[in-house]
């Protein structure tokens, strides 16, 4: 049986007997129990303490469902569920949702390869013309370069230095400055001789002009060739008189005399009688000297061939002459022929002159020249 409690201000109470409900009746120790009382109940708490929980009753029947509640606010997304099969039947597509803001622009990737060229388009129209532009400054002076392997020469020029645009005005000058191996271009014209032109240079082309005309002007051999391997072609020689000289005079050897014309003024009388003038003559013992493609007239004599001079004489035309002396050389003759007014005689083969090769026939002499008339003084 409780015999005492305190109350929260640790006052101490008495308990008394049980009443008839069972419960037990506090008195508290101070005298004025009763008057006291009310200080026990603002002191003490009535309610004991919570019992032990009794256990649970069975389920009572479901009542009646409530009237719905309001939707409450939406949760928050839950994860995404695995991906299902691939296999599976494609449901129908879904309307297209608004299109979402758009997305910060992302960096340029790298620049591509160049596509291949377009087509050129049309040529637009021209523009108009810009102004001139100041005039700049003079340049310099250039230099007139003479070139020695290549000479022009001009009749009647003065001051030419041998350029094309500035020519010399003589053979005789382009001969001084000419190097070996280098031509001489003759322009045409009239170019007069009083003196022997010496060339001794070698492997020289003079090479005239149609219309290019030497003329002797004095009893002097006009052109003497001492050097070797030289070329005097398309070039033409006359006088304006018999002078008893020959207009070309081979003093070298593999010289070439081409496609030249060679005539001298008319003489009256039988030719037998005329100035001894000649176009060609051979030093004695010169070499492999070649006379082709000329036309020669109106001469005493074609050519005169020394002493064991030797060459070539082919395809040349002669006529009004007294023909080819050759006096004791070795030229062969070949594709000659003879025109009109007829030459005395073709070729004259005097004595001392070889009776073999290659004039041992006098029959095929003839034969491979047109039919020459040969006076055999040998």
């Amino acid at each position: 049986m409780l015999n005492s409690i305190n109350d929260k201000n640790n006052n101490s109470y008495k308990c008394g007997k049980k009443s008839c409900l069972g419960d037990y009746i506090i008195k508290p120790t101070y005298p004025n129990c009763l008057n006291n009382f009310s200080n026990f109940s603002s002191n003490f708490s009535t309610t004991g303490p919570t019992g032990p929980t009794g256990p649970t009753g069975s389920v009572g029947a479901t009542g009646p469902t409530g009237a719905t509640g309001p939707t409450g606010s939406v949760g928050p997304t839950g994860p995404t569920g695995p991906t299902g099969p691939s296999n599976g039947i494609l449901g129908p597509t879904g309307p297209t949702g608004s299109t979402g803001p758009a997305g910060p622009t992302g960096a340029t990737g790298p620049t591509g390869a160049t596509g291949p060229a377009g087509p050129t388009g049309a040529t637009g129209p021209t523009g108009a013309t810009g102004a001139t532009g100041p005039t700049g400054a003079t340049g310099p002076a250039g230099n007139n370069v003479v070139n020695p392997y290549s000479l022009y020469v001009r009749s009647n020029t003065v001051g030419g230095i041998g350029t094309q645009s500035n020519p010399l005005p003589t053979i005789s000058d382009a001969l001084d400055i000419v190097a070996n191996n280098g031509t001489i271009y003759v322009y045409d014209g009239t170019y007069p001789i009083d003196e022997t032109t010496t060339l001794s240079k070698n492997n020289i082309t003079i090479q005239g002009k149609p219309n290019a005309t030497i003329l002797l002007t004095a009893n002097v051999v006009p052109l003497l060739i001492t050097g070797s391997g030289n070329t005097i072609e398309g070039l033409t020689f006359t006088s304006d008189n018999p002078y008893p000289v020959e207009f070309i005079q081979i003093g070298g050897n593999d010289n070439v005399i081409r496609n030249n014309i060679i005539y001298g003024p008319t003489q009256s009388g039988s030719s037998d009688t005329w100035v001894v003038n000649r176009g060609i003559v051979t030093q004695g013992s010169t070499t492999n000297n070649w006379i082709d493609g000329n036309i020669i007239y109106s001469l005493r004599q074609a050519g005169y061939l020394n002493p064991n001079s030797t060459g070539y004489i082919t395809h040349n035309v002669v006529f009004n002459t007294r023909g080819w002396v050759v006096d004791g050389a070795l030229f062969q003759f070949s594709g000659n022929s003879w025109g009109e007014p007829e030459n005395a005689v073709d070729i004259a083969l005097l004595s001392g002159t070889t009776s073999g090769v290659p004039y041992s026939s006098i029959a095929d002499l003839q034969q491979n020249n047109s039919e020459a008339t040969i006076s055999d003084q040998r």
